[in-house]
């Protein structure tokens, strides 16, 4: 599960400890869906490959296991080898509701896909370490072994055929430490519930805030000792803005100066909030904070965030939208164009969630991959506008658990439509 690419992510395979999803929990773009390369993230193609014909439940020959997974060998391998958690697979599946729909093919696609074994949902995880190189298995997912019913993602109980191609070797988790379960006596504690322990003292004095950029490396375990995620393990220190990590990093990373190393026990409420996908109840990280730097100044939060003021324009959907600067282009994007923006997201209590300008680097999308407030409000622009919009919620993340709640207001400048 590596960080990196999580950075506001909601995709299991790109599933990273310490991060938002989201931002936490927003997208770093509003996108309405799975992330790709996530199974259930693709939309169907043409020519969509047949359900089998027994999709809709397991058949009497299958196999099922104490988490309620079953599964059935539809070709057998010639390896013994099997994959452990830690490492990497490259598969070939299809994905089926138990109605028979196809909601995601790499076979369609023509191309394998690639992931850590731990940053799958839970079905996948189980699944795929029954399985050695050259097997061919048919899973029948439950829905508590899947999405869970998150918002966005295929519902119900999943069917997958399962080709085995590649195992890639991964490095053994590191072991937890003996106080993971709870912050021993001599741990500290702040008043939002985070426990906190000195592990290593650094020589500087000076702590980063809220928007600097910081870089560390970082191993995390759940309280039962199970690791995962770990930058250590990857070789790799991992750098981000503290703004778009989950609160308790937030939070924590603030107490430490650079050549600090702490352990911080962080509660569910300040991690993902149990999630689904997400590594549930209190985590532990042990971190130690390399170096840090100046971020840029937030954007100042609009005096009418917290609702559309009189001069707003208003769209039957709801969508209401000001234009605080014209541009100088004619064209606007369609539904099916690509744009470039700079962008910045507020809740309508004045809290910046996520922020292209404070990334320093544009955004770039599909306007029909994105929320509907966006694919709406985007094509009422033109080239070079800067816009003010407030979406109502179900035109944005329809209470969808670890994306930004209600109404919400975004900044947008449309830099270009691309061809």
């Amino acid at each position: 599960m590596k960080l990196a690419p999580l950075l506001l992510s909601a995709g299991l395979l790109t599933l990273s400890a310490c991060e938002k999803k989201t931002s936490t929990d927003a997208p770093a773009t509003p996108s309405a869906t799975p992330a790709a390369g996530e199974p259930g993230a693709a939309a169907p193609t043409p020519g969509a490959i047949a359900a089998p014909s027994d999709v809709a439940a397991p058949p009497a020959d299958a196999t099922k296991t104490t988490s309620g997974l079953a599964y059935k060998v539809l070709k057998k391998g010639t390896s013994q080898e099997h994959p452990n958690p830690w490492d990497s697979v490259s598969v070939h599946y299809t994905g089926w509701t138990t109605d028979g729909k196809m909601f995601d093919s790499s076979v369609s696609r023509g191309q394998p896909a690639s992931f850590p074994v731990q940053g799958v949902i839970p079905g996948w995880i189980e699944g795929l370490q029954l399985m050695a190189v050259g097997d061919k298995f048919r899973l029948w997912v439950p829905v508590e072994l899947a999405y869970k019913g998150r918002p966005g993602a295929p519902a119900g109980m999943l069917v997958f055929d399962v080709e085995l191609l590649e195992i890639k070797p991964g490095n053994k988790p590191i072991p937890a430490p003996e106080d993971v379960a709870a912050p021993p006596p001599d741990a500290k504690k702040t008043a939002t519930g985070i426990g906190y322990k000195v592990l290593k003292k650094g020589t500087e004095t000076t702590h980063p805030g809220p928007h600097d950029m910081v870089k560390v490396h970082y191993t995390g375990w759940t309280v039962e000792g199970v690791m995962f995620d770990s930058s250590v393990q990857r070789g790799e220190p991992v750098e981000f803005p503290l703004t778009r990590v989950i609160p308790g990093w937030t939070e924590g990373v603030q107490l430490m100066s650079a050549g600090d190393q702490f352990r911080l026990w962080i509660p569910a409420e300040l991690a993902y909030k149990d999630r689904p996908g997400a590594p549930q109840g209190m985590l532990v990280f042990d971190v130690e904070l390399i170096s840090f730097k100046q971020g840029p100044k937030p954007p100042e939060v609009p005096k009418d965030v917290a609702a559309p003021p009189k001069d707003a324009k208003k769209t039957a959907s709801g969508l209401a939208y000001k234009v605080l600067s014209k541009g100088s282009g004619a064209q606007k994007p369609q539904a099916s164009s690509t744009v470039s923006v700079h962008y910045s997201g507020w809740t309508t209590d004045g809290k910046m969630f996520d922020s292209s300008v404070m990334r320093g680097e544009p955004a770039s999308f599909p306007l029909q991959g994105v929320i509907a407030g966006w694919t709406e409000g985007l094509q009422l622009m033109v080239v070079g506008e800067r816009t003010r919009f407030w979406i109502p919620e179900a035109l944005a993340y329809g209470g969808r658990p670890g994306a930004p709640a209600g109404m919400l207001v975004f900044d947008v400048e449309l830099l270009s439509i691309e061809k």
